[in-house]
């Protein structure tokens, strides 16, 4: 397990450049759709709030929240609340999933902070640059299969498309907070109030997929937290696909 450091300068140029890298940003509580044909790009942060490397990434992982091209998603990791302070958000699933991508990686290291660019493109802590090229990469990518999330009562309907090269694919459904402050009592964050933006309470594979017919399934999903739909190749592959339900 390693931290990422950063330099504070150097992050607060990289923001500049890396929003005016994007088109005008809508407001962060409410993403707007991505550009008519153009699935949003799928951004995981593995953070904690016992980590003093960890706010610049959180910050930027707020920014990027209120693009209507990204699904920015922060998963909390347990491996850092033995140093002091026990992160309200950890999940051991969360750990697990980074592990999972630092074995699909030939990794043998886990870190924070650590963003993961739709499944495949890891960026070690706050560098927006490479981020944003690794989104824009991403993008490009992104496998057209007309996923749908519909609302229907204490559940959703996803629907998709069949694809010209059948593949296993796992189907997930993802749960989250949009915005939250902890006061951080203890530890190297000590004394700060950090913010954080679509934090992850819930990641659930619903279905096993191969893509040979068109999906349509229902899945129970209570409550009006936002859910994402996201698709992804078997063995913690490239996330190909991802929608958005916001509440309302």
């Amino acid at each position: 397990m390693m931290k990422a450091e950063y330099s504070m300068q150097a992050l607060k140029a990289g923001i500049i450049a890396f929003l005016m890298g994007f088109s005008p940003a809508v407001a962060q509580d409410a993403p707007a759709a991505p550009p008519v044909g153009q699935p949003p790009v799928v951004v995981e942060l593995y953070t904690s709030q016992g980590c003093s490397s960890c706010p610049p990434a959180d910050a930027l992982l707020q920014q990027l929240a209120g693009r209507p091209e990204v699904i920015a998603l922060a998963l909390h990791v347990d491996y850092w609340d033995y140093i002091g302070w026990e992160d309200s958000f950890a999940r051991p699933e969360f750990t697990q999933r980074q592990r999972r991508y630092a074995r699909a990686a030939g990794a043998s290291a886990i870190y924070t902070p650590q963003f993961v660019v739709s499944g495949q493109q890891h960026v070690i802590g706050a560098r927006p640059m490479e981020l944003m090229d690794g989104i824009r990469a991403a993008a490009a990518a992104m496998e057209p299969m007309g996923l749908t999330i519909e609302r229907q009562g204490d559940g959703v309907r996803i629907r998709a498309s069949a694809l010209p090269q059948p593949r296993p694919l796992v189907v997930q459904l993802v749960r989250y907070m949009p915005r939250e402050t902890v006061d951080v009592l203890r530890g190297e964050n000590a004394g700060l109030a950090l913010s954080y933006a679509n934090i992850v309470t819930d990641w659930t594979a619903v279905a096993e997929w191969d893509g040979a017919a068109p999906l349509d399934i229902e899945v129970e999903a209570p409550g009006d937290a936002p859910l994402v739909v996201l698709v992804q190749d078997a063995g913690q592959g490239r996330i190909c696909a991802a929608a958005r339900l916001l509440p309302g």
